[in-house]
């Protein structure tokens, strides 16, 4: 819901701030924070259509969109941290606008699947993802929305620093269902129409684990289950728990708050070094100052896995070669302001196993690399 209404925003005005929380709870949803744009937006509507493409259609499911209570308490951005970000903007070019806030973000790449990301995440997101698919298209109609999984995978750490995943340990699916449902007809089906669809066999063997709802009935789902935030789920969101994080959730922000735009940056930086070869792991990090175009600090880790006769310092040459950090600059080369976030929300912002080859995730289009470290090109 919150990056539905960074969407709605972008959609008639790319200049928008969006800084948007959602919050629900029994029967209610709640959107609070600042926002400052000219477009005319209901965000009611946006809130309750979203809630409706997401599948809570009637109480029994834990919400309904058609009568559940929306509160709207979004306000404008605060003038001082306007001031300090953006300034005079008929003044400013668009890349040296400063950082909307200061912090710590990460991004990661691994060769061990072909979008670079860690095994265990692409398969978790891809069971997400399958859930939706056969509750929607008819093929598990008892499915309700609620559901979450998680794979563990035994892996082998190999001299040259890459990591080769072994086989798949343990499948974890929790998933809200109809009350008729029984649990032996639903592990069955997820077995059949989930699992078996997503996993590729050679990773399954008698001995992996397989947990399908361990708490027993989930009927009960939802907010009326479990209320939520924005932000809850911020490593899900990104590795599952691989690389590291600088704690800032990504969705209802717009592209000014590095807390989003500077962890796909980095995500981009690291996925375009694994894909060109020159190293098999890599984690990229970079910090900012609020108002403050340039970063305080850039620095990359490829778990000794640099390839070439490289070392990681030369992968910092290569960076600064071929990326220009600067807060603003982050946005336009990802082309970050246009209605593409709500998509993000689900299924993880990065890898897009889910969705592969959309042309919107642009931080996972890699870069064609210049391999002359900046010292070199001057020469």
């Amino acid at each position: 819901m919150s990056d539905a209404v960074v969407d709605a925003c972008f959609a008639q005005d790319p200049k928008s701030r969006v800084a948007c929380e959602t919050c629900t709870g029994t029967n209610f949803v709640m959107v609070f924070g600042e926002i400052t744009t000219k477009a005319k937006v209901d965000f009611e509507h946006v809130v309750r259509d979203t809630v409706k493409e997401i599948g809570f259609d009637h109480p029994d499911k834990g919400i309904d969109y058609k009568t559940m209570e929306v509160m709207n308490r979004l306000h404008a951005q605060s003038v001082e941290i306007g001031a300090a970000v953006h300034g005079n903007e008929t003044e400013k070019r668009p890349e040296d606008i400063g950082a909307g806030d200061q912090g710590h973000m990460f991004g990661y790449a691994s060769d061990e699947t072909p979008e670079l990301m860690p095994l265990t995440h692409s398969l978790a997101t891809g069971l997400g993802y399958r859930l939706t698919e056969v509750r929607k298209n008819g093929t598990l109609p008892l499915l309700r929305p609620d559901g979450k999984t998680q794979v563990t995978v035994d892996y082998q750490k190999m001299p040259d620093g890459s990591v080769k995943p072994l086989r798949v340990h343990t499948i974890v699916i929790s998933t809200q269902h109809d009350p008729s449902y029984t649990n032996e007809k639903l592990t069955a089906d997820l077995h059949e129409h989930v699992i078996k669809t997503v996993v590729p066999a050679k990773y399954l063997d008698a001995d992996t684990i397989y947990h399908i709802n361990p708490s027993g009935k989930f009927t009960i789902g939802g907010p009326e289950g479990d209320g939520g935030l924005t932000g809850r789920k911020i490593i899900i969101d990104t590795y599952g728990g691989w690389g590291a994080h600088g704690g800032g959730a990504f969705s209802g922000k717009d592209p000014t708050k590095v807390d989003r735009s500077a962890a796909y940056y980095c995500r981009w930086i690291a996925k375009s070094l694994v894909a060109a070869g020159l190293c098999k792991r890599a984690l990229v990090q970079v910090s900012y100052a609020i108002g403050v175009p340039e970063p305080l600090s850039v620095f990359v880790d490829s778990y000794g896995s640099v390839t070439g006769g490289r070392t990681d310092a030369d992968l910092m040459d290569i960076i600064k070669a071929n990326f220009d950090l600067r807060a603003g600059m982050l946005v336009i080369e990802l082309d970050m302001k246009k209605p593409k976030y709500k998509k993000t929300a689900a299924y993880g912002h990065f890898g897009n196993a889910a969705r592969p080859e959309d042309p919107d995730f642009t931080w996972e289009i890699p870069k064609k690399l210049t391999l002359d470290s900046p010292k070199k090109k001057a020469k």
